[in-house]
């Protein structure tokens, strides 16, 4: 273990030389800090806009005269349903007619910053080791206000139901509240006496629909405190209500970033050199401007753009350009990223977590070391990164989907020269994101031409393009080691992961607007506890420490759906699969000796092995377990899979999840299912190799991606419960490719030690 620097924070043997005027210049900074923030403005009002004919009540929720409702939605939606979801929550807390709701996207606004995201991604914004409490309890203070301050409106973390359920129950009770303050005033009775349904305040047989009362409730004050609606007869809440979103997505009808159509608008195709510090040096501009229907020709530091009247002219003449760029460093290549995943692993790291005495436990025993390996991850949604920008009257109108809308306007402020509140940005649904929609590239590069050339441009990245300029998912190499007791279970883990640091870079793009080579180059070396999250998992060991190698791959990294989580599991669930054959144990009765802590995830294990038909593991049965926890969800899975002479071929897969309360079961459905298959999606491909700084794939076709002949039957139970609402967006995607893997060595007696999944050696 030589080589570890411990960032717990918690052995004061390890801790730095803390000096009494060191912390009173600390305590001092802090409290000068808390004393200025507590004196800017801290009322925010609804920034929002209104017809003639609506009545604002407050951040959340509109009523017009024609009984229409517009639940404000403050997220991306990106295909999780959350604009039904948040406004489900809203009418059934309102006492609504579901036929009347209507949504609208949040503008920017401190009013809908994702506090929850900021609290669980801390390090991110303000790292505490080696903080004695009382400054970390101000920074942590800091912390929240400045993202409010700067509109952190992020969509990430399967967050966005355990965000915001409490604000829009509460914006319901308000305007709830005033509806029947309204409706009281007409019948000389007291308010609290009232009640709503379906679109009615109530007081006996006395009716009122919403309509008759919202001008005359959107002018009073309501109460102090919320008071919420009692139990009703028919909730909406947790009823399989159709989603909003969806007849306009089945009807074509609903618009999305490349839709946009605009007045004398044009369209852009772009070419980008190779990762890395790589800059523009020339282009053939004589040969390029003969290209048939080009308009326009926009060069950039970083890249190139052609304009025509249609996309597809405009992609062509790029070819014409022939662009040639100029990359300092070496080039990124798969060879180079394995090289540094294995140096990382040897060389020093940071202890992330520990409990027990590992090195005590460790000492003169035995050890079992097994290594693993992930590929980068691609996101690889249908629709590509798109934006449509044009110039308004000195400033810019944007129309983009992006997960933190604020940072996405200021990033393109900041590139255009204009400032923030000259740049109107209008957040578009996703066609899927995966969390590629926290790159903001698209949207500045949008930007930029449309001020060159003065009129809208729509700009739209090839298939190419995407590929090999979203940022992946970091790939990780990890080593397990571990002692076993006398009946073979496991006494002391240590789990060591190389991988990036990913969130610095993640935060250094999207707050600082740094180029993804620079922010790859500043994360070097540091310590990211986000890189590493999941590794501890849900089992209980007298003994375990995590440690973060971090590795310089030279390739830029970003969030991804599972981020860690999504190697992590993979790491443990194969060796604890890996330790249960060694102790001649069944893989089922291992995990649950070790799951005395984790009753809610014991349960869905032993619900998915009943479901299932768990035959105990044993050879030629082709079934594997995994199971995981994360944001405050838990679920289980069984996988049947075995080799066809097609290849790797999955024929079930069983899910049992604890969710907490689900506000829509259908919806919920679709959030895991939709997991599941993009974790086989990552199991058996997503990946593409690099040479030369270039991702050698292509086209989708290229990716490995699994075909409907080849997805698997999937059984989904969950499991009931009256807990808050965990997390749906993620919770599918770490498991499966343990669960595939456990069942391929079931049935073929071959480990797999890496994703894609593959028998070849690491």
């Amino acid at each position: 273990m030589s080589g570890i620097r411990d960032t717990v924070g918690k052995d004061k043997r390890r801790l730095p030389h803390v000096s009494r005027r060191s912390l009173l210049v600390g305590a001092t900074a802090a409290g000068g800090l808390a004393v200025a923030w507590t004196l800017w403005p801290r009322e925010y009002r609804p920034n929002l806009t209104a017809a003639p004919d609506e009545h604002i009540f407050n951040a959340f929720l509109k009523i017009g005269d024609d009984g229409h409702i517009s639940a404000i939605v403050p997220q991306c939606e990106m295909g999780q349903g959350v604009t039904t979801l948040l406004p489900q929550i809203m009418a059934d807390e309102l006492g609504a007619d579901w036929r009347t709701i209507a949504v609208e996207t949040a503008p920017i606004s401190p009013l809908y910053t994702n506090t929850l995201l900021v609290d669980e991604d801390s390090a991110t914004f303000t790292p505490r080791s080696f903080v004695p409490d009382f400054v970390a309890d101000v920074r942590s203070w800091a912390r929240r206000e400045w993202a409010v301050r700067h509109a952190v409106m992020l969509t990430a973390n399967s967050s966005s139901v355990r965000m915001f359920e409490g604000p829009c129950r509460e914006a319901a009770a308000q305007a709830r509240a005033l509806l029947m303050m309204a409706a009281a005033r007409r019948w000389d009775v007291d308010w609290e006496s009232c009640d709503t349904q379906d679109g009615f305040v109530v007081h006996g047989k006395k009716r009122l629909r919403f309509a008759d009362v919202a001008a005359a409730a959107a002018l009073l004050e309501p109460p102090a405190e919320p008071v919420f609606r009692s139990n009703s007869t028919d909730p909406l809440y947790g009823k399989d209500l159709i989603r909003i979103d969806l007849p306009a997505k089945i009807d074509g009808s609903a618009n999305f970033a490349g839709d946009i159509r605009l007045p004398d608008m044009v369209f852009a195709a772009i070419r980008q050199g190779p990762l890395g510090a790589t800059t523009l040096k020339s282009i053939d501009r004589k040969r390029g401007m003969a290209s048939p229907g080009l308009l326009h020709v926009v060069t950039h530091e970083r890249w190139v753009a052609t304009v025509a009247r249609n996309w597809w002219a405009a992609n062509r003449a790029l070819d014409r350009f022939a662009p040639r760029f100029e990359t300092d460093g070496p080039p990124i290549s798969s060879d180079r990223i394995n090289k540094q995943l294995k140096a990382a692993l040897k060389a020093g790291g940071y202890r992330i977590a520990r409990s027990g005495d590992v090195t005590g436990a460790m000492e003169g025993r035995r050890r079992v070391s097994v290594e693993y390996l992930v590929a980068p991850a691609l996101h690889a949604p249908i629709e590509t990164r798109t934006a449509t920008a044009a110039p308004d009257q000195g400033g810019l109108r944007v129309w983009v989907a992006t997960q933190a809308p604020a940072q996405c306007r200021s990033a393109i402020a900041r590139a255009t020269g204009l400032a923030d509140n000259a740049v109107t940005l209008f957040p578009m649904m996703a066609g899927g994101s995966f969390d590629a929609c926290l790159d903001h590239s698209v949207a500045v590069q949008a930007a930029i031409i449309a001020r060159e050339i003065d009129r809208p441009v729509q700009l739209a990245w090839s298939r190419a393009e995407e590929i090999m300029r979203v940022p992946p998912r970091a790939p990780a190499r990890a080593r397990m080691t571990a002692t076993l007791n006398a009946a073979g279970g496991i006494d002391a883990l240590v789990s060591r992961i190389a991988v990036p640091s990913t969130n610095h870079e993640v935060r250094d793009r999207l707050f600082d607007n740094s180029p993804a080579d620079v922010a790859q180059r500043s994360s070097v070396g540091r310590p990211d506890a986000a890189a590493v999250d999941g590794a501890n998992g849900p089992y209980s060991f007298p003994h375990s420490a995590v440690d973060h190698c971090p590795a310089d791959i030279g390739l830029p990294t970003a969030r991804w759906r599972g981020n860690s989580d999504s190697y992590t599991a993979f790491f443990t669930e194969c060796f604890i699969d890996e330790m249960a054959t060694s102790a001649g144990s069944d893989a089922l009765s291992y995990r649950m000796a070790m799951l005395g802590d984790a009753p809610l995830l014991a349960r869905c294990l032993l619900t998915a092995t009943s479901l299932g038909g768990w035959e105990g593991g044993l050879s030629g049965t082709a079934q594997g377990l995994a199971c995981h926890s994360m944001r405050g969800s838990h679920i289980a899975l069984m996988a049947t899979a075995r080799q066809s002479e097609r290849g790797l071929q999955v024929e079930q897969l069983v899910a049992v999840v604890d969710a907490g309360r689900l506000v829509n079961p259908a919806v919920a459905r679709q959030q895991v299912e939709g997991g599941l298959i993009f974790g086989l999606a990552a199991a058996v491909g997503a990946t593409t190799d690099y040479e030369d700084g270039l991702a050698t794939a292509r086209k989708l076709g290229q990716l490995g991606l699994p075909r409907l002949a080849q997805s698997p039957k999937i059984l989904i139970e969950f499991v009931e419960s009256d807990r808050d609402p965990g997390g749906l967006g993620e919770i599918g995607v770490p498991v499966v490719a343990p669960a595939i893997a456990n069942a391929m060595f079931a049935a073929t007696g071959r480990r797999i030690r890496r994703i894609p999944l593959s028998a070849q050696p690491i």
